[in-house]
């Protein structure tokens, strides 16, 4: 799979791509991530892209011409799968989406900042629009690491366990269960009998049980038809 990301700030994305399980998936040539600034497509000489919105208020606008450049620039190689802009308003990420955008070859990520992107480039080129949460932040850096993440740890060869995925929380609508490592009894606190059994069956009946209770307690929306 192939990531391209647009950003005013590519600084902001060096340290989440470049450790743990994104760094090895890059290593092993599963995954590779493009960070293009913005600014390499700037309207003048002084690396301009944003502007005045009409109709007055606060805050800058990032200009359609830079973004419309950049995208056709970017788009040359090959057509993308998906043109996918970060913003507060769109449609809230959740494991399914990420699921299905695992399953695509070639991903190009629009980094909005300051008060967003001209809703030109939007209507024209923007293929799907994603939110992280219902929340505002400085800029689509931060989300678009998180995007990546999430798809990136799907795709096969990525995790030393290919099934570690499939129990995540949220892949069946259901949050993890407990876990438990060594010791068997720390400070008086013991792993439940069930899965120092040995019994595969009765483990994955505790585990499902467990699951259920905890989306009961705490996500109650997610057993919801």
């Amino acid at each position: 799979m192939k990531i391209d990301i647009l950003t005013v700030l590519p600084e902001l994305l060096e340290s989440p791509f470049s450790h743990s399980i994104i760094k090895r998936a890059r290593e092993k040539g599963l995954l590779e991530i493009n960070v293009h600034s913005l600014r390499q497509w700037a309207v003048n000489e002084y690396g301009q892209i944003d502007d005045y919105q009409y109709g007055g208020g606060a805050g800058m606008v990032m200009m359609p011409e830079p973004l419309a450049r950049a995208i056709e620039a970017l788009s040359q190689p090959a057509a993308y799968d998906e043109i996918i802009y970060l913003t507060p308003d769109g449609e809230r990420l959740q494991q399914q989406l990420a699921n299905r955008l695992s399953l695509k070859e070639n991903l190009l990520l629009i980094c909005g900042h300051y008060k967003g992107i001209d809703q030109r480039i939007r209507d024209k080129y923007v293929t799907r629009e994603i939110s992280i949460g219902d929340y505002v932040l400085s800029g689509g850096e931060l989300p678009a690491a998180i995007l990546v993440d999430a798809i990136g740890r799907l795709i096969p060869g990525v995790l030393n366990d290919e099934t570690s995925a499939l129990f995540d929380s949220f892949q069946d609508n259901l949050l993890a269960p407990p876990v438990y490592t060594r010791p068997a009894d720390f400070r008086g606190q013991v792993v439940p009998d069930v899965l120092l059994s040995g019994d595969p069956k009765k483990i994955d009946e505790w585990r499902h049980e467990q699951s259920l209770q905890r989306t009961r307690d705490r996500r109650p929306d997610l057993l919801e038809p």
